[in-house]
């Protein structure tokens, strides 16, 4: 049996947790998530906490079966606590600045970038080197922090660019220059 599936999803104070079918919709402080689970596997309540089942033990069920699981327990997570993903700037005149809701971005291009947040996303500037991508749906805060990194990946010779933070960059010692050579 999966070792991740098999571990009960506890249901804390304030989160309500409605199914519905196939259909787990997470009430809770932060928010409301929905997400269609797969048919084959059944969600139990039990005692304050739920359980994800699976009726077979086919190849399918137990691929399905921790998947299912910590996919319902971020749902949890993110409408109690909420998710965020932080992100540095590396560069000179690299900076990151909030217009009303947007991000606006100078990386060194022509132009300044603007990235509108999707419903249910925000943008923290802490300073201008440093932001975060703040929202409840795990899976949508490491999609906008992806799109914002891709903007200006971080180069390997002098590391400029966005980064995750703490992100480690496999540096590269370019060119070594003449050596005694022809001219």
């Amino acid at each position: 049996m999966s070792r991740i599936g098999r571990l009960p999803i506890p249901i804390p104070d304030g989160v309500e947790v409605t199914l519905d079918g196939s259909s787990v919709t997470v009430k809770g402080p932060r928010g409301q998530l929905q997400r269609e689970i797969t048919p084959e596997l059944t969600l139990v309540r039990e005692d304050g906490s739920l359980r994800v089942e699976r009726p077979r033990d086919d190849k399918r069920s137990r691929e399905l079966h921790g998947l299912t699981r910590t996919l319902v327990a971020n749902m949890v997570t993110g409408v109690t606590a909420g998710y965020r993903k932080p992100l540095e700037i590396t560069g000179v005149g690299y900076r990151a600045q909030k217009v009303g809701e947007k991000l606006q971005l100078t990386l060194g291009y022509s132009h300044p970038i603007e990235i509108e947040p999707p419903a249910g996303i925000s943008f923290e500037v802490d300073n201008p080197v440093r932001l975060a991508v703040v929202g409840i749906d795990k899976e949508l805060v490491g999609q906008v922090a992806a799109q914002v990194r891709a903007t200006r990946k971080p180069e390997p010779y002098k590391g400029k660019g966005v980064r995750y933070a703490g992100e480690r960059i496999r540096r590269k010692a370019g060119k070594a220059g003449k050596i005694g050579g022809k001219k």
